[in-house]
């Protein structure tokens, strides 16, 4: 390999480099990035939402490591569009670069929900820092916030508007909040906790406008009701940036589709994080983007290694309350379920074929460790009584077993 072109700046991306750079320290590394700052956690951007974002805090890597892995980075460059026949990506400003291999790791964007008004004055979305410090400006003149999706995302934002005494609303269009993560007693215990900060939970309610004359003033229901706000944020999911693949034939489906090396149709391309499209699945995690990385690094460069399923895990550290949700918990035919309940805490354990699946904890953040490990390994229970178990019981077994 001569030369390793990188088309966007997220963990993807850095995570590739580092992977390459355990074997190949030599090989030219170009790495452009559209936004002007260096490569940085947007996890914390919710987190902080209301605090003056210093950047340089939340870098994924200080700026000199750049330099000291012979990483050339473009900042406030962007990519605009791939020609794959004569390995060139071309830039914003007309400039044709060549690549001998290419990582498409230039992300996502947030999906904006189909609601008339969506983009009037007053409505955000959080994606990058510079929606952050838009979202902070507005909301320090704004009394009245409208969450459109109670996902993650959403609940963080809600509960750090709140936190700097704002009236919050949070609008989900199913029956219950994080619905592809939780079971329905998870739900309510996080919904009364949400209550409790004053938040104003809509559950199962769609959004149908957002009125105003000049910017944001209300919205409007399915079902015909209408509400005072002064400013919206959506969280409705994302859509992968395939704008720069148009005109070209690498295959594209929600994602770029990409094997299990994280390779496309052209194997000298590959696609990594949010962009890419494995087995009809698009992901949107942090810990696959760092593994989907790694995997196309090494392959890059020869280290031949296939990414393996990573389990979804979501964490949320919100309203008093401590979450963490890890694999499938949906209540289907042939599973066992072992469940403890007390207060604030939950925890439940989803088993098929005698081996966890799934798991749901709440308050109790000491067996999430034992039951992500469990989970991980496939861990078999062998010839366990799951009707006659407690989870303290069960998690002494498991940390026996491993």
């Amino acid at each position: 390999m001569k030369k390793l072109v990188i088309v966007g700046s997220g963990i993807a991306a850095i995570s590739a480099i580092k992977a390459i750079r355990e074997y190949d320290k030599e090989c030219r590394i170009e790495l452009f990035g559209e936004e002007s700052s260096y490569p940085y956690n947007r996890i914390k951007l919710s987190k902080g939402l209301m605090d003056d974002i210093n950047v340089d805090k939340i870098l994924l890597e200080k700026r000199e490591w750049y330099d000291e892995n012979d990483v050339e980075i473009y900042l406030d460059t962007r990519v605009t569009a791939i020609d794959p026949e004569n390995n060139e990506v071309i830039l914003d400003n007309g400039e044709r670069v060549s690549y001998s291999k290419l990582v498409l790791a230039n992300g996502a964007r947030n999906s904006a929900p189909p609601i008339s008004g969506i983009d009037k004055e007053g409505v955000f979305t959080l994606r990058k820092v510079v929606d952050s410090r838009a979202i902070k400006e507005y909301a320090e003149d704004s009394n009245q916030v409208l969450i459109i999706g109670g996902g993650v995302l959403g609940l963080e934002m809600a509960w750090t508007l709140s936190q700097a005494g704002k009236e919050v609303m949070v609008a989900e269009i199913c029956p219950y909040l994080m619905p592809e993560q939780l079971d329905e007693k998870a739900c309510q215990i996080l919904e009364e906790k949400v209550k409790e900060h004053n938040i104003e939970i809509l559950a199962g309610t769609s959004i149908e406008k957002i009125v105003g004359e000049d910017k944001v003033e209300a919205f409007i229901t399915g079902k015909g009701e209408k509400r005072e706000c002064d400013m919206a944020i959506y969280s409705t999911g994302i859509r992968p940036n395939l704008d720069i693949l148009e005109g070209t034939d690498i295959e594209t489906d929600f994602g770029v589709v990409v094997n299990n090396r994280m390779q496309t149709n052209y194997p000298d391309i590959y696609a990594v994080g949010d962009v890419s499209e494995l087995d009809n699945k698009g992901f949107g995690l942090w810990p696959i983007a760092i593994e989907q990385g790694k995997i196309a690094g090494y392959n890059i460069i020869g280290q031949e290694d296939v990414y393996q399923h990573i389990i979804p895990t979501v964490m949320l550290n919100a309203f008093g309350l401590s979450l963490f949700a890890i694999g499938d918990n949906d209540e289907q035919d042939g599973i066992d379920i072992i469940s403890e309940e007390q207060e604030d805490k939950y925890i439940k354990v989803v088993i098929k074929d005698r081996v966890i699946i799934g798991a749901i904890v709440i308050g109790d953040m000491s067996k999430s460790v034992t039951l992500r490990k469990a989970i991980k390994q496939s861990l078999e229970l062998g010839d366990l009584d799951f009707d006659n178990v407690s989870v303290s019981k069960l998690i002494e077994i498991i940390k026996s077993k491993q």
